[in-house]
């Protein structure tokens, strides 16, 4: 069996990288942008900082804000419609996934009308062309969305998140600059960045993963684990790190698949709102005690990665346990909680058959039924 890699065409990371939108616009002869970004970034100055560059060189552009953080079917119909308006010829989505969820979804529709219908979107859709040319401006050191050819969408009349899986969907360039990443509140960075985490110990561990991501996830696990505390305490090595780290990890998850932690996560944040990020972090560490006994040595690995010392030493049932304790006293540090208050058990049934239908679960290293994810899901309440 092949291996398959994708990462965008063009990549530029570093303090001041999003000078070069105004380079790749020009070099793409692109004539104008639509700029997709949520609303509190438009109001905080946030989005201002590369539409001041766009104004400084003449470039035009219509700017696009109807995005929620868990970004709905309506956000992607009302964005397509937008665009068509717009007569714009490529998009720079500048944001968190949401952002940029909702840019894949209307760059995939326009160039591919057929799948006018978002539902349609879901798993893996047969499209035949790339979407309309993203430029990516992540401004959340987590998804990684920049450097994926996943999206997810929720469905507000079903309660549900689908995960969409199109090689077509992918950024052509993405500009991961940690000046973007500064204003960032103490919260978001956590959460953001323990989605990351999830992202790497699940890509890591994923039925799919091979040489290169693990390669791909082993750093960025490490730089993750170093830099998170100090970006929530808002340091530049921090803010720094986190950048890249996340970026790291998509390079990997992006091609061989994620996991139940995110299954379950995407069902939390349908049926309760739940910010994503939280529900990764709140998942991550009982997901990880469920898989370990299908994990071989790889949580030995992770343990080393995150700062552990002495795990050649270790037998196996303790540097797993070493791992899965690394990982919870590093949400523990930046404030994740570990209960869901909302949760109800008569909602266990629901959650549990939404996250056996997830994209993300088959997966996992471990296969899980409805029953045990229910059992997983109740150990948050």
């Amino acid at each position: 069996m092949a291996n398959r890699i994708m990462l965008n065409q063009t990549s530029y990371h570093g303090a001041g990288a999003i000078a070069e939108i105004v380079t790749e616009a020009k070099a793409h002869a692109f004539r104008k942008a639509f700029v997709c970004s949520d609303p509190d970034l438009i109001k905080f100055g946030v989005t201002g900082k590369v539409t001041d560059l766009l104004d400084k060189e003449g470039l035009a552009y219509e700017i696009y804000s109807d995005i929620k953080a868990n970004p709905t079917i309506d956000n992607v119909k009302n964005g397509v419609a937008a665009f068509k308006a717009s007569g714009a010829d490529y998009i720079i989505a500048i944001g968190g996934g949401s952002s940029m969820d909702t840019s894949k979804a209307i760059g995939i529709i326009i160039a591919n009308p057929e799948f006018e219908d978002v539902r349609s979107l879901e798993g893996v859709a047969p499209t035949k062309k790339p979407c309309v040319p993203i430029i990516a401006v992540p401004t959340t050191a987590g998804t990684a969305a920049e450097v994926t050819i996943n999206y997810v969408i929720t469905d507000v009349e079903r309660k549900r998140k689908f995960v969409c899986v199109d090689p077509h969907d992918m950024p052509i360039i993405a500009v991961v600059d940690p000046e973007m990443m500064s204003s960032m509140p103490k919260g978001l960075t956590a959460s953001t960045g323990m989605d990351a985490l999830t992202h790497a110990i699940e890509g890591y561990t994923t039925k799919a993963a091979w040489e290169m991501t693990d390669m791909f996830h082993l750093k960025a696990i490490e730089i993750i684990s170093k830099s998170l505390r100090g970006a929530v305490a808002n340091t530049k090595e921090g803010r720094e790190g986190m950048a890249l780290g996340q970026y790291i990890a998509g390079m990997g998850f992006s091609n061989v698949g994620l996991g139940i932690a995110h299954s379950m996560a995407h069902t939390l944040g349908a049926v309760y709102d739940t910010p994503h990020g939280v529900a990764c972090a709140m998942m991550l560490p009982i997901v990880m005690e469920y898989n370990a006994d299908c994990t071989g040595e790889k949580y030995r690995e992770i343990a080393r990665a995150m700062g552990v010392e002495g795990v050649d030493q270790m037998d196996q049932a303790t540097y797993r346990k070493a791992a899965v304790d690394a990982v919870r006293k590093l949400s523990e540090d930046v404030g994740i909680p570990s209960k869901l208050e909302a949760l109800k058990e008569e909602d266990l049934p629901f959650l549990a058959e939404s996250a056996h239908a997830d994209a993300c679960a088959p997966g996992n290293p471990k296969d899980a039924s409805v029953e045990d994810l229910t059992a997983l899901f109740r150990k948050l309440m």
